[in-house]
This record gives structure tokens, C-alpha cells and sequence, in this order.
């Protein structure tokens, strides 16, 4: 599909020093019409080509380097910052050892333009279905964690999407970091994904999982462009607990993914294709994980 791209339309522009500054420029706006990046590498060609309506005004994060990081804590877990870029997490040691879902994830995104710009938590919050960050995080648990002036709060990630394009952040708050926990002993993890080329996932499945005596004790099946939000696949994770990974079971754990899965038809592919894919994809993932 070929996009005629215009001039970008007039809004003003702040570049905060601190994040202070970046609160306290939040909270003027008790309307929540300004628009906050990090990136930029959604929102400013959504902006561009006017699928999105231009704010009064964008706050540029990019100088807060006390958001850039990306931390491990035996304790606590990992903990990315809203600065922290793609390529960090696809490119972390520690992600790849302890978090493998989330390294295969951040590494089909896009290109190495994109990835060496583009943020973790600016795919998560551009609550797009199809975001490759999200089925990972998902089964990693991750939890998000806000702030605003003067006040912290946290959510759990399935309570941060509220639909497509639409999150739980309140007027005046920012996404400080995401806190994924520390894995447990011999937790496997991995991330498929069907795209034409580096393009938005057509289906993405994520899976995590445990075995204790060869038989599931703990299991996450995430799934991107399986409905209006990223999702877990609860009926297929319930369907193995407690069972061996056998082709058979995990042949039905797929079909009940796919089974719950809301898939919806559009330009890039159909939902009926979708769920289709996301039945082959995740006995692919759970098949790899039972090897």
C-alpha cells in the first residue's frame, strides 16, 4: 500500500532536560492532549501521513538519560527504561540468556535503523495489536510502571491496554520503566513471528515454560494480532499444565489458542489466515521449547 506522505502539520515542540521538567509539562495539560515520545518512530509518521490528529503540542524525551538504561537485579529482575532502545534489549547479554523471548522479539522488529531509534516502551505504548514486544513481555510477566507528579503506580500489562491505540495512562503520567521478574530455575523461552519482511507481525506468538519431571508446571502462551489487544492464550496454558510435552497435547494447546484467538480481517491479511497462523505458530513455539 503506497502512503503519499505530506508536510507535518504545526504543533509546538518541547525538549525537557530533566523529568521533572517533563512532569511538571504534563501536568499543565490537564486536557492529556499533548503527545509524549521517545522514539518517535510511530507517533511522528502517524503524525505525518494524519492518522493521528496533531497535538498542541509533542514532548521529546530523548534527553532524559535517567530513563536509559536497561538493568539486571537478581532480586528484582530486569528493568528497562522508557529510553531504553530495541536494539539494547535485542542486543542485552542478560536478555538473551535469561529472557529469550524478548531478544528474538526486539530483533524482528523492522530494521537496524528502526531498532537503533526506536524504544521498548514506545511499542508497548503505541498498543498496537500486532507489537513484537508485546507477546514476549507477556509471558515474561512483565509489569508496567508509571509516574506523574508526585505519585508511582503499577500495572500489571494486560491492564495497561485498554484497546487498539488505547492505554491506561492517566492525563500527566509517563512510563518510567517495565520490570520483568527474575525467570524461574530452567524457564525456556521463545518468540515466532509471521511477517512479509520487516514489517508489522501478521500473527506473533511468544511461549514461556517450565518443566518439573518432564511435565508442565508453569506455561505462557502470548499472542499479538489475535484481537483487539495482545493477549495470553488462557485455555491453551490450562490445557497443558501438568502435562508432558507430547505432540498430541501440544497439537490441542494450539488448537485452543487459535480457537479462542478474536482475530480480525484487514488489508494485510484475513482473520480467518490469522488464526490459522496462530494454531501453526504456537505448536511451533511449544515444539521447540519440548526439544
Amino acid at each position: 500500500m503506497t502512503v503519499f506522505y505530506r508536510r507535518m502539520p504545526r504543533f509546538d515542540y518541547l525538549r525537557p532536560r530533566s523529568l521533572e521538567e517533563a512532569l511538571a509539562a504534563l501536568a499543565e495539560d490537564g486536557a492529556a492532549k499533548d503527545r509524549a515520545y521517545a522514539g518517535g518512530t510511530d507517533v511522528l509518521p502517524r503524525l505525518k501521513a494524519r492518522v493521528v490528529k496533531a497535538p498542541p503540542r509533542v514532548i521529546d524525551l530523548k534527553a532524559l538519560a535517567e530513563l536509559d538504561y536497561l538493568e539486571w537485579n537478581p532480586e528484582r529482575g530486569l528493568r528497562i527504561g522508557a529510553l531504553a532502545t530495541v536494539r539494547d534489549a535485542a542486543s542485552s547479554p542478560r536478555a538473551r540468556q535469561s529472557f529469550s523471548a524478548l531478544a528474538r522479539g526486539a530483533y524482528a522488529i523492522a530494521a537496524n535503523q528502526i531498532r537503533n531509534r526506536a524504544t521498548v516502551v514506545g511499542n508497548v505504548c503505541s498498543a498496537l495489536p500486532s507489537a513484537d514486544m508485546a507477546p514476549p513481555l507477556l509471558v515474561h510477566d512483565a509489569k508496567i510502571v508509571c509516574i506523574r507528579s508526585g505519585a508511582v503506580r503499577t500495572l500489571e500489562l494486560d491492564e495497561f491496554w485498554r484497546g487498539p491505540g488505547e492505554t491506561a495512562l492517566a492525563a500527566g503520567e509517563l512510563v518510567k520503566e517495565i520490570v520483568l521478574p527474575p525467570p524461574q530455575p530452567g524457564e525456556r523461552s521463545v518468540y515466532l513471528k509471521l511477517a512479509r519482511r520487516a514489517t508489522l507481525a501478521l500473527v506473533g506468538v511468544a511461549a514461556s515454560v517450565v518443566l518439573e519431571g518432564g511435565a508442565v508446571r508453569k506455561i505462557r502462551i502470548g499472542l499479538g494480532s489475535a484481537g483487539p489487544v495482545p493477549v495470553r492464550a488462557a485455555s491453551a496454558e490450562t490445557a497443558l499444565l501438568g502435562q508432558k510435552l507430547t505432540p498430541e497435547a501440544i497439537a490441542h494447546a494450539a488448537r485452543a489458542a487459535a480457537e479462542g484467538a478474536r482475530t480480525r480481517s484487514s488489508h494485510r491479511a484475513s482473520g480467518e489466515y490469522r488464526r490459522m497462523m496462530i494454531e501453526v505458530l504456537t505448536r511451533r513455539a511449544l515444539t521447540a521449547l519440548a526439544s
